[in-house]
């Protein structure tokens, strides 16, 4: 085990999207990474030159979460790493599309072990180096956590479960420990969007313009120094929750 003088937040799926965000962002913050990825090495790789880059030191590790034996190994590189964890970030997801009633069991259990059953296993595994450091958790749910989405059932369902699980996480981890959650609407279009896709999408944001990954860094931010908030989701879509745009 290898002490640091630096805070240490450890993120998942931090090589790709909003994750990868999330970890730079820290990086400028002052903060030492554990970046987890999966199939984004590459990714991973840069974000840990361009924080390396900033002075600060940084780990990667690739890990399956699906996996309970791989969110375990994850967990304790923290540990062996720094000796210590400040910030937890859960934003690895699995985002599938599909019928409710077409979904295989297999399908199902896919998601949910990595959309609800690794944030779990992370947070078991960590707590004893995030209660020693009076550290954080940031839970990356979404507005399907919010809002029925039929179109992704499973994940919407896994998301509303992560977003319970957060609040069960504030008042079990509480007082040493806070635990928050950050559902982010349209920061990060699809790739295959067209221009008049991202038209609609914009059309339907009262503050008229579609998010980026560093409006959802902010709330990192906010999150990982407001001392007094535990248990609660801070919505950043530019207003869409409140329904159509244009008064009346």
């Amino acid at each position: 085990m290898e002490g640091t003088s630096g805070p240490v937040a450890l993120v998942t799926g931090g090589g790709i999207r909003v994750g990868r965000a999330i970890a730079l962002g820290l990086a400028e913050d002052g903060y030492n990474l554990v970046v987890n990825y999966r199939t984004s090495a590459a990714g991973a790789a840069e974000v840990a030159e361009a924080a390396g880059d900033l002075g600060r030191r940084v780990h990667t590790v690739r890990a399956d979460l699906s996996r309970e034996d791989d969110a375990v190994r994850l967990a304790s590189a923290a540990n062996e790493q720094f000796g210590r964890l400040d910030l937890l970030v859960n934003s690895a997801a699995s985002f599938v599309a599909g019928d409710l009633l077409e979904v295989a069991v297999e399908e199902w259990d896919a998601v949910m072990a990595v959309n609800l059953r690794a944030p779990f296993l992370m947070v078991r595994e960590t707590a004893e180096l995030l209660r020693a450091a009076h550290g954080s958790i940031v839970n990356i749910v979404d507005l399907s956590a919010l809002q029925p989405w039929t179109s992704h059932p499973v994940h919407s369902v896994a998301k509303a479960g992560l977003l319970h699980l957060t609040r069960v996480m504030a008042r079990r981890l509480a007082p040493e420990v806070r635990v928050n959650a950050i559902a982010p609407g349209a920061v990060l279009l699809p790739a295959h969007y067209s221009e008049a896709d991202a038209e609609r999408v914009r059309d339907r944001v009262p503050l008229g313009r579609i998010g980026t990954p560093g409006d959802v860094v902010e709330a990192v931010r906010f999150l990982a120094r407001a001392e007094y908030v535990t248990g609660e989701v801070i919505v950043v879509d530019g207003g869409v929750r409140l329904g159509g745009v244009g008064g009346g």
